[in-house]
């Protein structure tokens, strides 16, 4: 059986059962919201043949842009109670719903809309971002793409079904989505950054750096992007930029523990020992103030390590040995190191290390679009 057939068995049963007999599912909201100004959403359109309709809902739209939930939700079902086809009264409604993070409720307002209009891409990509918020991924995954059937032009679909692909492990479809995203929008840094991940996950770690690089043009600020970046940049044995990238990281977060251990690391497989010790000492710090006292203990055991290699160090320094034999001891100790230490960083226990997410706010179009 077709994935449409399955989702369109999904949609009958929910009907059935929640909305008592609505003939399809209907979809929430995206990225961004677009609202038109009072006077011209009346003048390029009538809203309702019937007055007293269109003035109840122009009231709503006033009171939404507002921030006026309540008033707007009442003039949103008076406008309704005059005129049950106004599509876009019930979007308002939806889009109030997810605010107040009433979701089966604005559920119900988006499938009448797709009730009222099939073929609505803007509904179907709604529907896509409740259910995607209700943790129902495979479900929102086709919303995204039954939208998309109707609309291939919708970035924000593009980009929320990339994120749903990855939450469900499917790297490439995912990375696909991304790639699609940035063709049609090649300023959104998100798409860039999420797309990154995805290529990391995969295993691809040099496009994973061009596109992190990519990303961080676009949002310079981005600090996990450095972080993500040095340490494939630290894999590939590139330290020297590696370390460069990370410091950047920590002037934009100067209280990201990961990124202090992350450089620490590489430092200490440079053989910089001293430098690595003081910014291990740095994680060290911030991971008890975070609270991990588990990664605080093992940074410590790691601390000891490297005061006792660098007194081996400076004792095997004052002995007589010809420059050759010093630096073939130097060499030696450095490879010992490496043996006893990871020589790759950490992945980042940050929160924020982790995709971009789907910004939870419903899309509005003008009647008639």
């Amino acid at each position: 059986m077709s994935e449409k057939s399955l989702f369109s068995q999904w949609l009958h049963l929910f009907c059935r059962v929640t909305l008592s007999g609505c003939s399809t599912f209907l979809v929430l909201a995206a990225p961004t919201i677009t609202n038109f100004p009072v006077s011209k959403l009346l003048a390029e359109t009538a809203i309702s043949q019937d007055l007293e309709a269109a003035s109840f809902f122009q009231q709503g739209v006033t009171r939404y842009n507002r921030k006026d939930l309540q008033g707007a939700e009442y003039a949103f079902r008076q406008a309704l109670q005059r005129d049950p086809s106004l599509e876009a009264a019930r979007n308002y409604l939806g889009n109030i719903f997810v605010e107040q993070n009433r979701l089966d409720v604005a559920l119900q307002e988006y499938a009448e809309v797709i009730k009222t209009n099939p073929n609505s891409s803007e509904a179907y990509y709604n529907l896509g971002l409740v259910l995607h918020r209700q943790g129902e991924k495979d479900a929102a995954i086709t919303a995204y793409r039954q939208s998309l059937v109707i609309d291939a032009t919708r970035v924000a679909a593009l980009y929320n079904l990339g994120l749903a692909l990855y939450e469900q492990g499917q790297l490439e479809d995912a990375i696909a989505a991304y790639q699609q995203a940035i063709n049609l929008d090649s300023s959104n840094a998100k798409a860039y950054f999420n797309l990154a991940i995805a290529l990391q996950q995969q295993g691809q770690i040099e496009p994973a750096i061009v596109t992190y690089r990519q990303a961080l043009q676009l949002d310079p600020k981005n600090a996990i992007a450095y972080n993500n970046m040095a340490n494939l940049l630290a894999i590939q044995g590139q330290a020297s930029e590696a370390i460069s990238v990370y410091r950047q990281a920590i002037r934009l977060n100067p209280k990201n523990a990961s990124v202090y251990h992350n450089l620490g690391i590489t430092l200490y497989n440079q053989g910089e020992l001293k430098k690595a010790g003081r910014v291990l000492k740095r994680a060290h710090n911030e991971y008890r103030e975070q609270g991990n006292i588990e990664q605080a203990e093992k940074i410590e055991q790691l601390m000891q390590q490297i005061a006792q290699k660098i007194g081996q160090q400076q004792s095997q320094a004052s002995q007589t040995a010809t420059p050759s034999q010093s630096s073939a001891t130097t060499s030696n100790l450095v490879e010992k190191l490496k043996r006893q230490t990871p020589n790759q960083p950490e992945t980042s226990a940050d929160p924020d290390n982790v995709p971009f997410s789907v910004e939870f706010q419903p899309t509005l179009t003008s009647p008639g679009q």
